[in-house]
């Protein structure tokens, strides 16, 4: 860990933050660049400090890699301590100014970080995120891999960036690694003018229905308790899928799992892709055009009786083809109520198997004078 008196002050960091960051991403190095670091170059940075941590509403189009770093705070760690030093490590890394980069532009690189229910339980027994989530159906989870202190979710263009700014991460704070993912976004397709969805592996659009808009995120997403307002809470799910069998469908079956028409996101009761899907529409003889079971039925926030949540998911390759889930909501019922509502009956739950799991109160954001976890610690 390195040592109070080798670090940069918070003040220092932070206040260089506007000036790093209108020269970030610019090298000095004359080795040609590779086309990764060359789009990292070119991405807009993404401001580290403000209301809200990064990497959830911001940038608009989520970055197309991803790596989630699940880890455990190691005995005798200072939590106050241990989370400021991460967001003085935060603001370095995507601001260019740490050393530990090696070189490597950060681009549009963005770190959130949320903290586990054990963690929340001790800033407050009743605040939100001290809940953990209970089991479900279609898991397999081994222990190392259900539930943690801290979430590490890294963002960028540049895939080669993550893994040495999770380095940096760990190395300066107090934290034991449990598991981590890497995971990717697919193409992207317009929804609107100002929202795109990607592709998952199963071919179908994802993340198309949600809190878009600033309204519908203040009813939705952030959290507006005192000690938590601007956080939100996190649910993080690694999905193995059954591709195979998936691909075995033919593509009307396919579409009558998920609710929507798989080449153009539309749904099944018809309109635009950016509709959500018309629930009573029917058939001349009575039959529901999106069937009972279709995912977009039986996931449905109207339906389950919730709110909305935000979706940041993304493809994974390893250790098995799947989906790396991540929601975020400001109840964690809506949630667990609506995977409740998807076990009675979800055409698309047969083709998962849940491997890893947890959940984490995003902290608010943090700046100069605010350091991170600083109204809970």
């Amino acid at each position: 860990m390195t040592r109070a008196d080798d670090r940069p002050s918070r003040r220092t960091l932070l206040g260089a933050a506007s000036a790093a960051v209108l020269t970030a991403g610019c090298s000095t190095t004359t080795d040609q660049p590779t086309p990764a670091q060359a789009a990292a170059t070119a991405a807009a940075p993404v401001p580290p400090t403000g209301k809200h941590q990064a990497g959830i509403t911001t940038p608009q189009t989520a970055q197309p890699h991803l790596l989630a770093v699940v880890a455990d705070v190691v005995p005798s760690v200072a939590i106050v301590r241990l989370l400021a030093e991460l967001g003085e490590t935060i603001v370095a890394l995507t601001t260019g100014t740490a050393p530990r980069l090696l070189g490597l532009p950060p681009g549009d690189l963005t770190v959130t970080v949320g903290i586990g229910p054990r963690l929340v339980r001790m800033a407050g027994r009743t605040l939100p995120g001290a809940t953990d989530l209970p089991p479900f159906a279609h898991e397999q989870i081994p222990a190392p891999a259900r539930g943690g202190d801290v979430l590490l979710q890294l963002c960028a263009t540049d895939p080669l960036v993550l893994s040495v700014a999770a380095a940096a991460l760990l190395e300066t704070t107090g934290l034991r690694e449990r598991w981590r993912q890497s995971a990717h976004r697919g193409p992207a397709v317009k929804v609107t003018d100002n929202l795109t969805a990607p592709r998952n592996q199963l071919g179908f659009i994802d993340g198309i229905v949600g809190p878009h808009t600033d309204p519908e995120q203040s009813l939705n997403l952030w959290l507006d308790e005192p000690r938590v307002a601007g956080g939100t809470i996190a649910v993080l799910r690694r999905m193995e899928l059954d591709l195979p069998r998936f691909a075995g469908l033919s593509t009307a079956d396919q579409e009558a799992v998920m609710g929507r028409h798989r080449d153009t996101g539309v749904p099944l009761s018809g309109g635009v892709i950016a509709d959500g899907p018309d629930l009573g529409a029917k058939t001349p003889d009575g039959r529901y055009l999106v069937p009972a079971n279709a995912h977009a039925r039986r996931a449905h926030a109207a339906v389950v009786g919730v709110r909305m949540m935000l979706r940041r998911s993304y493809s994974i390759d390893d250790p098995a083809p799947g989906l790396l889930f991540i929601s975020f909501q400001n109840d964690l019922r809506t949630f667990t109520a609506t995977l409740t509502h998807m076990q009675n009956g979800d055409a698309l739950l047969p083709f998962t198997k849940t491997t890893a799991s947890g959940t984490f109160l995003i902290l608010p954001g943090f700046d100069q004078q605010h350091p991170l976890g600083s109204t809970l610690f």
